[in-house]
């Protein structure tokens, strides 16, 4: 086991890794920005390094800054956590090249499964059901056109690189593929740093349904089921739940076993979630693979028992996973609301500022990770999600019952945040039945 571990990350999820890291006897070191100065986690921490002003591309993706900071610290690994620096391959090869235990997968794992035309490649090697489309990135507009008369509009144009919706448009005809094929490469070049682009068929009434997974250094690999995250705006995800509701038991086993064996296939070490979209018929299509720690992992940990973050650290230095995949059941339901801090009625304009009323939910069965506490001052330099509310019930229905009623207890002032919104969402009765789709939310919100 290591002796000390850098956090290559802030908020949140650095303080879930300080957690994990106390829990295994592991020295903590936490970097932050001086807008991050007073975060009440740095106390929590072993070591606390300041390691630039509040631009991420001068302090939490700075490179140089981070791996300074680990030899200054004399860590034996780094956790990326989720997000800044978590699926930059390069970074994971420096840190390879520095004797720095990266705790996720080697470089080369995650080069085949980040850059999603290989992905793609990949998975159909390893028979899982992925879109029609282009067999790699496409070179020039008329491949373009072929390729859609071929499969049908309408389409989707994909970066190869990255996501969050950057260099993704969707065509339903000639006209505006081609109006748009260049637009898709040139936000992904200017997001990413990489302009290729692919294309596949398009689903309009999809489901977003990720299969969790984690593999080891001895070849082994498990999937801990899936979780539906359709509840979505601009393909950001706002409610995450885990079993997905009404999905085919034997379609489920089928997506989350192919899910581990793209991931075992890859000889991939580390959490990883393997997204598809599903279909009005529930069959499964892989959208992508994320080579990192989920924002939404706590929902798996609910309903299957394992610690995501203690796996992920055990198995980056070097033992095995504990579980085999008899070992994994589904107990109960659980979901996860993203409380961020931004006001929905204003076309969701995020809200820093300081926190001045904190006052957190609780009782059986639920948990709240945060890093926020009374007089904290939200900065306006990052993402504005300030915490995971997340419950698990015996089912669904007491689940969204005990959701609504953590929400109502949770006040946080003076400053905006999607609290009222998931308050809405838990009464609706679309919503409650289940089985939304990933537009879903858009149309209720227009």
């Amino acid at each position: 086991m290591f002796r000390r571990i850098l956090i290559a990350n802030r908020g949140e999820i650095a303080l879930r890794i300080i957690r994990a890291c106390r829990e295994l006897g592991v020295e903590a070191v936490c970097v932050y920005s001086t807008a991050d100065k007073d975060a009440p986690y740095l106390k929590l921490a072993d070591r606390a390094i300041c390691i630039g002003p509040p631009p991420a591309r001068e302090s939490y993706i700075n490179i140089p800054k981070i791996i300074a900071a680990a030899e200054i610290a004399d860590v034996d690994a780094i956790h990326p956590g989720y997000g800044f620096l978590s699926e930059r391959a390069d970074f994971a090869q420096i840190c390879r090249d520095c004797k720095i235990e990266f705790i996720g997968p080697s470089p080369e794992a995650m080069a085949k499964l980040g850059d999603k035309v290989e992905c793609k490649r990949t998975a159909k090697a390893a028979k899982v059901p992925i879109f029609p489309g282009s067999e790699g990135a496409i070179e020039d507009e008329e491949e373009a056109v072929k390729v859609a008369s071929e499969i049908g509009y309408p389409v989707i144009i994909k970066a190869s690189a990255g996501g969050g919706g950057r260099g993704m448009k969707v065509c339903h005809n000639e006209a505006t593929l081609r109006t748009n094929l260049r637009i898709a490469s040139q936000e992904a070049l200017a997001a990413f740093g990489n302009g290729a682009v692919f294309i596949e068929k398009f689903l309009e009434h999809a489901r977003h349904v990720e299969v969790q997974v984690l593999g080891d250094k001895h070849g082994h690999a498990i999937h801990l089921y899936e979780r539906d995250c359709s509840t979505q705006r601009r393909h950001q995800k706002l409610i995450e739940e885990a079993p997905g509701p009404l999905i085919d038991r034997k379609r489920r086993d089928a997506t989350c076993e192919a899910a581990a064996r793209l991931i075992k296939a890859a000889e991939y070490s580390g959490a990883a979630t393997v997204e598809f979209l599903m279909d009005g018929k529930q069959n499964f299509y892989m959208l992508e693979v994320n080579t990192r720690v989920q924002v939404e992992h706590p929902v798996t940990e609910m309903i299957t028992g394992v610690d995501i973050v203690k796996m992920s650290i055990l198995v980056a230095s070097g033992e095995p996973l504990p579980y085999k995949q008899k070992d994994i059941s589904i107990r109960g339901h659980a979901m996860e609301c993203r409380i961020n801090a931004e006001d929905p009625d204003k076309n969701f304009m995020p809200c820093a500022g300081r926190i001045t009323t904190f006052e957190p939910p609780g009782g059986p069965g639920v948990r709240l990770d945060t890093h926020v506490v009374t007089g904290y001052m939200v900065p306006p330099n990052y993402d504005s999600m300030i915490g995971k509310l997340i419950v698990h019930a015996d089912d669904r229905e007491q689940c969204m019952n005990r959701m609504a009623r953590a929400l109502r207890e949770f006040n946080v002032g003076p400053i905006k945040t999607t609290i009222p919104l998931h308050q809405r969402l838990m009464e609706n009765a679309d919503f409650r039945k289940g089985g939304v789709d990933i537009h879903y939310l858009e149309r209720l919100l227009k």
